[in-house]
């Protein structure tokens, strides 16, 4: 890629922008820039040093095989109210629910229904006793509005008051109405002009919308809860950054800080020195260069696998993704990034990131090359709404209703579930080390996320795969198709790195965004 009119960037031997393929010796690191605080230019987070093998080599082999999404913690309320009869004046709202009795078996009906979500989710999701309210005083007899993250009020009546205190708790809420899966709410009638619009003609409620008012189904409950579950598993997100964290062409310090301020990311940062000691100490430890060539022999027995590159350069990266999976079990982390990824660590682990970051992927960890926080949290997103691993890939030019999306690091566990079919083969740009060319499933609906620099507006596509070539270009390479004008996604999509996943989760991700502050824009139509 040229840059500023220098010969040396035509020839790109790397995805980074700057070329020379991601060694940036004149760019390392120093300690005090890591922890460099209020005062400092620059702020890259915490540095993780004074690592061991031996006590990274315990923490790998403790606990479970994988990181466990958190719950989601909700607590369903239903707003009602029991007037009395009054002579010759109106005395009740719309609705059907206007007495005890009819509030008591509305409790169980919603009981029923939230067990029936419970048992179709598939993500974790904790729900709460359903809980009547008629005014204030009651909701403050409520003891366990605390523990949730998510109210859903179910507005079968009661004043604006009940929901003006709930709103006021900062806790994100769902508003259900009901018109036709059971007694008509009053709130079916009202919920926009005297809530949401408080009589105006514009929204007046902050941090709620149109969007989060549900009539009748269940389902459209079920995808909100996913997209806030994800979200909640993603606000705070610690994640190791190897070699510091980074962002595609833009300078390094601006971008992780708004990631912190949006999306409270906390980044430990490994020096590339404390890796490659690690390293080190890991391949002079036999039983863990054994253990490794041990996994190697059995991942590669899988018949839907063709070795393409060096036996050992594939033993060297399970031996490496074993230093990542300790690094991150050491930092109670469930996310791991490589800066500099391929020049760098080379040298360090004799082989390329490709395949660790893979197999990392694979066992539900989160693991992204290049370091790249524009797009990162993105992917941290993907995987935390849909519980599938997902797929950081530079898109190309869309054209004739197709863009093509690569990478040289995929997972193969696209669906969650099931390994696809893949070669090992060097990384491209290189000739190095293991990498793995995922045969993506044709026909396979996919979503897809390209965030701005700015973090300020992402821009999402779903697609289809529908070819898996085999290009000289980064190994793991899709062809998808897509529905919207070609020209309007060249003209809309920002940034540069893309994150794809397996399965539509397009209006989860434009839920959570919402949250946030992020603009969605959803080109799919």
């Amino acid at each position: 890629m040229a840059s500023e009119g220098r010969d040396e960037h035509l020839m790109r031997t790397t995805c980074c922008p700057c070329g020379g393929g991601h060694g940036h010796a004149k760019e390392a690191i120093s300690r005090r820039c890591f922890i460099q605080g209020i005062g400092g230019a620059t702020v890259f987070g915490a540095a993780l040093t004074g690592l061991t093998w031996a006590s990274v080599a315990a923490a790998e082999a403790e606990g479970p095989a994988g990181p466990v999404r958190k719950p989601l913690v909700v607590k369903p309320i239903l707003t009602y109210d029991t007037p009395q009869p009054r002579p010759q004046t109106s005395w009740r709202n719309w609705g059907g629910i206007h007495t005890q009795e009819a509030a008591e078996k509305e409790l169980q009906l919603i009981k029923k229904e939230l067990a029936q979500i419970e048992q179709k989710a598939d993500f974790p999701v904790e729900f709460l006793a359903p809980t009547g309210v008629r005014n204030g005083n009651e909701l403050a007899r409520v003891s366990d509005l605390d523990q949730a993250d998510t109210d859903i009020i179910y507005a079968a009546g009661g004043g604006m008051n009940l929901f003006d205190i709930l709103s006021k708790r900062g806790k994100d809420i769902i508003l259900f109405c009901r018109h036709k899966s059971g007694p008509v709410y009053l709130w079916y009638e009202i919920i926009s002009p005297r809530y949401l619009r408080q009589h105006t003609d514009s929204l007046k409620v902050k941090g709620m919308d149109d969007g989060d008012v549900v009539v009748d189904s269940t389902d459209e409950i079920l995808w909100r809860l996913r997209a806030l579950c994800g979200l909640k598993n993603t606000l705070g997100t610690r994640i190791v950054a190897v070699g510091g964290p980074g962002a595609w062409a833009q300078p390094r310090d601006v971008v992780p800080n708004l990631v912190r301020k949006v999306w409270k990311f906390d980044m430990q940062t490994l020096p590339y020195d404390e890796l490659g000691a690690l390293i080190k100490a890991a391949r002079a430890d036999s039983a863990a260069v054994k253990r490794a060539k041990d996994r190697a022999a059995t991942y590669l027995k899988d018949n839907s696998l063709t070795l393409e590159t060096k036996r050992s350069y594939v033993e060297n990266a399970f031996l490496l993704e074993q230093v990542f999976r300790g690094v991150m079990k050491k930092a109670d982390c469930q996310a791991l990034t490589v800066n500099s990824c391929m020049g760098t660590i080379m040298p360090l682990a004799e082989t390329s990131a490709c395949l660790a970051l893979s197999l990392l992927n694979d066992a539900g960890y989160m693991a992204f090359c290049e370091s790249d926080f524009v797009v990162i949290p993105s992917g941290v997103l993907l995987v935390n709404i849909s519980g599938k691993p997902m797929f950081l890939n530079d898109p190309t030019y869309p054209h004739d209703g197709i863009i093509t999306l690569a990478h040289c690091t995929a997972p193969r566990r696209m669906n969650g579930k099931d390994l696809e079919p893949a070669r090992l083969l060097t990384h491209f740009e290189s000739d190095y080390g293991a990498s793995p060319k995922v045969e993506m499933s044709k026909g396979q609906v996919v979503t897809n996320i390209a965030p701005d620099f700015k973090l300020e507006r992402w821009v999402g596509l779903k697609g289809e795969i529908v070819d898996a070539p085999f290009m000289p270009i980064c190994r793991s390479q899709i062809d998808i198709s897509f529905t919207c004008d070609s020209q309007k996604l060249a003209q809309r999509m920002p940034g540069f790195h893309w994150m794809t996943g397996y399965g539509d989760y397009m209006k989860e991700i434009g839920y959570a965004c919402k949250k946030v502050g992020i603009q969605w824009e959803d080109l799919t139509a």
